[in-house]
């Protein structure tokens, strides 16, 4: 069932500004995401993609400007509010597959799909007894794709998730956006890699 605009928090970026050792990496940045929006940043590498999103997700601290999240159904922390997916994919080698996603369900909390409905989606049903470190990078990725999957959270961000997925893969993973965004939620993407959902896009380039 859809959900309603009303119940998926808005998120307004007023004068964002952001540096790191001493150097400004972007300021000023400044955009509005309602309920089933996806943004896009674009920029070459120290550019200031994956800090913004570490920023939105409150993971590093900005010099200047507010991050606003409206509607009824949001948690005062971000932390509750957004899924982050960085490079790292922070897997435990020891865990299955199984296991790593209900540990995931345990931290995070339950969404939509069940462990076995969202290993089936993102192609990983053979391997779900396996060790995470049997895993090559693909199926990796694929494994924390599914993460956004078992536990729930209205906004996505997420870095370069495309990296190692195979022509299927990134396929699967638009058809995993788009249903989320047709639920009303929100995602916003650092990648290099074209998309064909329909999207806003922020440019970013690095300040000297």
């Amino acid at each position: 069932m859809m959900a309603s605009e009303a119940d998926i928090p808005h998120v307004e970026i007023k004068n964002l500004g952001c540096s790191r050792a001493g150097r400004k990496i972007f300021e000023n940045i400044g955009f509005s995401l309602r309920s089933g929006s996806l943004l896009i940043i674009e920029g070459r590498n120290g550019s200031g993609k994956t800090s913004l999103l570490r920023i939105l997700a409150g993971l590093l601290k900005n010099d200047a400007g507010d991050i606003i999240l409206s509607g009824p159904d949001f948690s005062e922390s971000n932390v509750e509010n957004f899924h982050f997916i960085g490079h790292k994919e922070g897997l435990k080698a020891a865990l299955t597959v199984s296991e790593t996603l209900k540990f995931w369900q345990i931290l995070l909390g339950k969404g939509k799909a069940s462990i076995p409905d969202a290993l089936e989606i993102v192609g990983l049903s053979h391997v779900s007894l396996l060790p995470c470190s049997y895993l090559s990078a693909g199926q990796r990725r694929r494994l924390i794709l599914a993460r956004l999957l078992v536990s729930h959270r209205p906004i996505w961000l997420l870095d370069e998730p495309m990296t190692a997925l195979d022509t299927s893969a990134k396929t699967m993973f638009e058809n995993i956006v788009t249903e989320h965004l047709s639920e009303g939620g929100i995602v916003v993407i650092a990648t290099h890699e074209p998309i064909s959902i329909p999207h806003q896009t922020l440019s970013l380039g690095s300040l000297s």
